[in-house]
This record gives structure tokens, C-alpha cells and sequence, in this order.
């Protein structure tokens, strides 16, 4: 049982290794199977590195926002400004705390924090097409489907050894404000 409010900040170059650590166990191997966010059916490798979580936190436009509770890196996500609109990614709840709303409140404070920080009207997301499940639960926070997909990276094994040869990104949007 938590003992505290959930708490938000931005992420420094100091919490790398946990963010990395965070996000290979949401979606990657075993312990990703303790929630339901696990990609680990499509994809083996690994989801990120250090330099791809660094390049996160270092970037101008955006922020990888970090959600914490007792002082324990329990979730986070990236936000970017993209001109009219902010792109929403590397999503991690801690798996064994998943399925609780914890992630409603994450995505909620995302949006906020768009829309306060940057004034965007339209956040959007790429999302693995064959993750229906995951979409499915976008849909239910008010994103919708644009049916514009774009590849995924075969080949490229810093985002992951795909187990199978049809994967795609599929891009879903949100009027915010």
C-alpha cells in the first residue's frame, strides 16, 4: 500500500540507469510478464540503452517526465514538442504495478503537462500494431486511430530482435485542451 502522493519531475542525466532499468523490465524477458504491457511475444533484445535514454533527457523539446512514489522510480514517459502538436513515448510502468490506474494518471499528467508547458492542441503516439490490446486501452483515454502506419526498424537491434517479419507502428492522436 502506497504511503505517499505520487510526485512528478524531470528527469536528469543522474536517473538514467534507472529509466533504462524501468522501461527493459515494463516491456522486455521475464519480468516484463508480470504486467501486461510486455512486448516480449514480438520483439527480444532490448526496448532502449543508456544513450537512447540520454539523448531523451538531454533534448531541448521535450522531457522525460518521471513518476515517483516514496522516492521510487515507479513510471515514466517522454514528452516532445513537435510544433502543433507533442509526440507521447517510452511509456513505463513498473510491471507489478501495473493494471491499477497508475497509468491513467501518468498519461493525465502528460497531457496536462503538454498543453501547460507548450500550448500543443494534439498529442500523438506510435504504438506497434499488432499491440490491439494496448491500443485498445488508448482508445479508452480518448486517442483514436489514424490508420498511418510507418515501418518498424528491422535491422536495427537497439530497438529489439523482432520475432516476426510483419511489425508496424501505427500512429494514434488526441485533441488536448
Amino acid at each position: 500500500m502506497p504511503t505517499s502522493e505520487l510526485t512528478f519531475r524531470t528527469a536528469t542525466v543522474a536517473d538514467i540507469p534507472g529509466l533504462v532499468e524501468l522501461v527493459e523490465s515494463a516491456y522486455r524477458g521475464d519480468s516484463s510478464r508480470a504486467g501486461w504491457t510486455t512486448e516480449a511475444d514480438l520483439l527480444e533484445g532490448q526496448r532502449t540503452d543508456p544513450d537512447g535514454v540520454a539523448a531523451v533527457v538531454r533534448n531541448e523539446a521535450g522531457r522525460l517526465l518521471i513518476a515517483e512514489r516514496d522516492g521510487e522510480l515507479i513510471a515514466c514517459c517522454q514528452l516532445e514538442h513537435r510544433g502543433d502538436h507533442a509526440y507521447f513515448g517510452m511509456f513505463a510502468v513498473r510491471p507489478t504495478l501495473q493494471g491499477g490506474g497508475l497509468g491513467k494518471t501518468i498519461i493525465a499528467e502528460a497531457e496536462r503537462t503538454a498543453l501547460a508547458a507548450w500550448g500543443t492542441r494534439e498529442m500523438r503516439m506510435t504504438v506497434i500494431r499488432q499491440r490491439e490490446e494496448l491500443i485498445a486501452w488508448y482508445e479508452r483515454r480518448g486517442y483514436r486511430r489514424t490508420g498511418e502506419l510507418s515501418p518498424f526498424p528491422y535491422g536495427d537491434e537497439r530497438f529489439g530482435i523482432p520475432q516476426r517479419a510483419d511489425l508496424e507502428f501505427e500512429l494514434l492522436v488526441k485533441p488536448l485542451g
